[in-house]
């Protein structure tokens, strides 16, 4: 399914793939409202969207058919080859980046890769998701070995949750609130870059932090 907001565009998308036997456009959206819609109708493989779009843009379209329709896979179709806008689709949960620029065979490339469900990005887009990445490793906070973070009270109470116990049972063992528990977890994992307990586990685990 492609989503753009110029028909020129659309249309040229749709004289690149006619003819394919493999690949079959079920639907146009002019909008990331309309895309939302037309997603929940037709249940397409892969969407090819625009970043810029009136109503609702790409970025936010894409942000919530990652959470509700996980079985179409969003690549994301755009002139804006800066950081900020690749970066934010990746957040966002795109599968691909594909600059407006492309030949036909990279489209098809990455189109037949997203619809595998595996990610694609250009070189170049790569390029600027290493760099960025390797910025953030490399930055005094993440530079730091992650058993210095921790208190001898937080290893104590990591220790618990890796071994499955709940907030309340970690404080009656340790003999503090629950709130202190809950505070110190979300410490935890803020500070290891973590977002939920099973991620804190497994980074406990992978870092040999208990």
């Amino acid at each position: 399914m492609l989503a753009d907001d110029h028909t020129i565009v659309r249309n040229g998308i749709r004289s690149l793939l006619e003819g394919l036997t493999d690949i079959e456009i079920v639907g146009e959206a002019q909008n990331g409202a309309e895309a939302l819609t037309k997603v929940k109708e037709l249940t397409p493989d892969v969407l090819m969207i625009d970043i810029a779009m009136p109503v609702m843009n790409g970025l936010e379209a894409t942000a919530q058919l990652s959470k509700l329709h996980k079985s179409t896979k969003c690549l994301m179709l755009s002139m804006h080859n800066n950081e900020d806008y690749i970066l934010k689709s990746v957040e966002a949960g795109a599968y691909g980046y594909l600059l407006k620029d492309t030949t036909r065979d990279e489209m098809l490339r990455a189109i037949r890769t997203v619809a595998s469900g595996e990610k694609y990005y250009s070189p170049s887009v790569s390029n600027i998701i290493i760099s960025s990445y390797l910025q953030k490793v490399k930055s005094p906070e993440t530079a730091l070995p992650p058993k210095k973070k921790l208190s001898k009270q937080e290893k104590a109470i990591l220790k618990f949750i890796v071994e499955g116990s709940n907030s309340r049972e970690i404080a009656e063992k340790l003999n503090l609130s629950v709130r202190t528990i809950d505070n110190h977890r979300a410490s935890m994992m803020k500070r290891l870059g973590v977002k939920n307990a099973v991620e804190l586990v497994r980074k406990a685990l992978e870092e040999k932090l208990v």
